[in-house]
């Protein structure tokens, strides 16, 4: 199944505006050690001035200060990337984010090269579904110089880590008592009955946790997406407003999707049939068939291929079959 967010942008860019949600991402898909050193408690976001090469600030890009154990900070720069096709110069990009983010820092905080800078945290969360991530993460991968070269001593580093959602298996997602990985299941279904697996356990995380992260109405907004998607135009009863019933209402409209889906194989299934039959009873009356016959036999609805068999004892070619406007050459 495809992703159920349509409004990738605005969702992402609003969930991961909170802290609660970026400490979740954090602790739940990044290398425990880098963690030791962060405090996630007390992150802020930071107002930067990043534009892209149109001129235009892209939302998708949300820069967190983290303080450090050891009384420092660490900046979390987090992009946001929905885009289909993979951005093959991702570690380029970033390593320009970082730039203007460190001279943002320089000019804001009057820094001095005594001060030296902060380190940074890069991440690419990926939402696009196949293929999975594949473009560079250093920026040394993609700078040509036989090694040994002496001129990679005065070669820029950069390096990110990226978190690619749809490739994390649905079981292991399971496995993670996380809002995160809930969101990426939301996000990747495997199947409708995987929406449902996963919205309900939505419901309980938020039933274990009635004072977390003011969540809860994007959550809602999230599953009225999907609720929209299955209902297609069916315009039923309000969407309600509280996150429970709207998960109640999406089970009683998957079932009937899935019910919906299991008639439509079995239909498919009896006309591939049928069509295999007529094909065989063709090919002995009348020799191999034309692809124009074949066309048309697949295209067609059942109670047309039945027809046609009914017809074809009596038939003398195959223009008393399908009419003269399907000639056999």
């Amino acid at each position: 199944m495809p992703s159920m967010i349509d409004d990738d942008d605005s969702i992402y860019h609003r969930l991961f505006s909170h802290p609660e949600m970026v400490s979740d991402l954090l602790r739940n898909f990044l290398e425990p050690d880098l963690l030791t050193e962060l405090d996630l408690s007390h992150m802020r976001r930071m107002n930067t001035k990043f534009t892209s090469r149109s001129g235009q600030r892209r939302r998708g890009d949300v820069v967190w200060e983290i303080p450090t154990c050891a009384g420092s900070s660490v900046f979390l720069i987090l992009i946001l990337e929905f885009q289909s096709d993979i951005d093959e110069w991702m570690v380029l990009r970033l390593d320009v984010y970082v730039g203007l983010l460190y001279q943002q820092l320089v000019d804001e905080r009057k820094l001095k090269p005594a001060d030296g800078l902060p380190p940074v945290l890069p991440i690419v969360l990926y939402n696009g579904e196949k293929p999975r991530w594949n473009a560079a993460t250093s920026l040394r991968d993609l700078i040509r110089l036989p090694a040994g070269s002496p001129l990679w001593q005065y070669q820029p580093e950069m390096r990110y880590h990226v978190i690619d959602e749809g490739k994390f298996p649905d079981q292991d997602l399971k496995g993670r008592w996380s809002l995160t990985a809930v969101f990426f299941r939301i996000q990747h279904p495997v199947s409708p009955a995987s929406v449902l697996d996963a919205s309900r356990d939505l419901v309980v995380w938020f039933d274990k946790h009635p004072d977390g992260p003011p969540l809860k109405y994007l959550f809602r907004e999230l599953l009225v997406v999907a609720l929209e998607r299955v209902k297609q135009k069916d315009p039923g009863p309000p969407v309600p407003v509280e996150l429970e019933e709207v998960v109640i209402m999406l089970t009683n409209y998957i079932d009937k999707w899935e019910k919906d889906i299991e008639h439509r194989v079995r239909q498919e299934v009896r006309q591939e049939e049928a069509a295999a039959i007529l094909a065989r009873q063709l090919q002995r009356r009348f020799g191999p068939l034309p692809q124009n016959i074949l066309d048309v036999m697949k295209s067609a609805d059942l109670a047309s291929l039945e027809q046609w068999s009914d017809i074809i004892i009596e038939a003398k070619s195959i223009d008393d079959i399908f009419g003269s406007g399907h000639h056999f050459a």
